[in-house]
């Protein structure tokens, strides 16, 4: 039978065996490390979050730690790690993931397919573009929204709704939700889950974690875009018109 006093102690036990265990080891490249990217910014870090996110969003550059990066950065206000209010960090994280959705919209615009037909390279792939035809064929427009939750895609959806000439009305609608729920709701969640006990006495360990999950979704998309075929069904020129057309644009 379940013993629940045996339960209720567990998480006293897991908090005495963590510290024991020594230091936990890094996981994935340093510049990955949402805690260590912060602590590099020193007392410039809000300013160095906001730029992240604006630099993930707006300019074309997928790999940042932008979910474990604002996971973190609410964890870190509960603790007292970071010197600024929540509601301050909260405002300009919107802001960043809005205009840097903004920006990504104008280049797509004025650049238009020809952004999109280049040879693959380190950090840019058709791959990519092919993924976020797929979101824009299956999500419409709610792509916008989606797309912030998913690695290299918020990246490309952006440009993908300029080139495809999306309402501009809409365009900012689904973005002022997306920034929102991802920016924020992601930063706010860090935030509660910081105050628990078990929270604040494992931080590093907790920090390990966040990383790891972090770079699952990234890790996929990684592998897809080296061992699979790219999907026919999104890498010609035509058909991504048609999706500009129907998805997009319509």
């Amino acid at each position: 039978m379940l013993d629940l006093t045996t339960l209720a102690a567990l998480p006293a036990e897991l908090t005495a065996a963590l510290p024991a265990a020594g230091p936990l080891p890094a996981i994935g490249p340093e510049w990955m490390q949402a805690d260590t990217l912060i602590a590099s910014f020193g007392p410039y870090a809000l300013i160095g979050i906001v730029l992240v996110v604006f630099i993930e969003t707006g300019l074309l550059f997928p790999f940042l730690p932008g979910d474990s990066l604002l996971f973190t950065a609410g964890l870190l206000v509960a603790q007292d790690e970071l010197n600024f209010p929540l509601w301050l960090l909260c405002l300009l994280i919107f802001l960043a993931a809005f205009i840097g959705d903004q920006v990504a919209y104008f280049i797509g615009r004025k650049a238009g397919p020809k952004l999109f037909n280049k040879p693959d390279s380190r950090i840019f792939k058709q791959q990519y573009i092919d993924q976020t035809y797929a979101y824009f064929d299956r999500y419409g427009g709610r792509t916008i929204i989606v797309a912030r939750f998913v690695p290299f895609v918020r990246t490309f959806a952006p440009v993908a709704a300029g080139i495809g000439k999306m309402n501009y009305r809409h365009f900012v609608s689904y973005n002022v939700i997306g920034a929102l729920l991802w920016g924020v709701g992601v930063t706010v969640l860090g935030y509660f889950l910081g105050q628990i006990t078990f929270v604040k006495d494992n931080i590093e360990a907790i920090l390990v974690l966040i990383v790891g999950l972090s770079l699952i979704p990234v890790a996929v998309e990684l592998l897809r875009a080296r061992s699979a075929k790219r999907n026919p069904a999104y890498d010609e020129q035509h058909e991504r018109a048609r999706v500009e057309r129907e998805d997009i644009g319509g």
